[in-house]
């Protein structure tokens, strides 16, 4: 039970194939107790999402760019638990015309939405629950990732705005330290949700995994990345901080495609 008892804080549940509902299902198996946030008309997603859960869950109002709404939840949750322990950062949106080879030409007005909400409200949420945090076990934030380092097809200003949180994690782990309160990244491998199909060539990710992955990477299954976000919430890594860790079958490690025989497992020496 390696989250027994913790109280953690899930953003980003939008359906089941979010990685975020991956995340709660983890957790609760794992014997978390857990709270969704939703906002405007996506908290009605949120709430018919988490039916599926294996227990009942509240899920509270939490626009992550509204320093009032991350008061009032921080001030809900002191009520019911006096502290916590964990919160995950599942948040990211840009508009259209941000994404899909606009980037030349995507507005700043649309740009500092993709920004905003993408990068800034991971500080946004540290700041707002750090007293919280500080109150409870090992407190942890994580956030999800996708790879940074590199330009992607259709990415555009999202991939701008996940270097900049990338970045942001670094100091938020900086001025969160010293009250004991982890932050870390989890940069996972394309999976199948509702955000990743919004991105125009997005299919064009797939067969990349397809050829470099050296573990394989089912764009189906969020299991591998939901647990890799447990462990970080959990106390088993009290000295890991300002991380981006890689959950991706391997792929960030593989500077080219792996030969068709290693591919096929022919490779393998007896």
């Amino acid at each position: 039970m390696l989250l027994e008892g913790r109280r953690i804080l899930i953003t980003g549940v939008l359906d089941t194939r979010s990685i975020a509902f991956h995340v709660a299902e983890q957790a609760l198996g794992a014997g978390a107790e857990v709270v969704l946030t939703g906002f405007g008309r996506g908290r009605r997603l949120t709430q018919r999402a988490a039916t599926r859960l294996p227990r009942e869950v509240d899920v509270l109002e939490l626009d992550a760019t509204s320093t009032d709404d991350v008061a009032a939840v921080a001030a809900e949750l002191d009520g019911r638990w006096g502290a916590l322990d964990g919160v995950l950062h599942a948040i990211a949106f840009a508009p259209d015309t941000a994404l899909g080879g606009n980037f030349l030409t995507a507005s700043w007005e649309d740009v500092a939405t993709a920004v905003q909400v993408s990068t800034y409200s991971l500080v946004t949420l540290g700041a707002g629950f750090a007293d919280l945090l500080a109150k409870g076990d090992a407190p942890s934030v994580v956030g999800l990732d996708f790879d940074a380092t590199v330009a992607w097809p259709g990415y555009d200003w999202m991939g701008v705005a996940k270097a900049g949180l990338e970045s942001a994690n670094r100091y938020l782990a900086r001025d969160l330290g010293p009250r004991g309160i982890r932050v870390n990244l989890v940069a996972a491998g394309p999976l199948h949700t509702i955000a990743a199909h919004g991105i125009a060539g997005f299919e064009t990710f797939e067969p990349v995994w397809e050829e470099r992955a050296p573990l394989g990477w089912d764009a189906r299954d969020a299991t591998p990345v939901a647990r890799t976000v447990c462990a970080l919430l959990s106390t088993w890594t009290p000295g890991v901080t300002g991380e981006v860790v890689h959950c991706d079958g391997g792929v960030h490690a593989v500077g080219a495609g792996l030969p068709e025989a290693m591919r096929s497992g022919d490779g393998a020496e007896d």
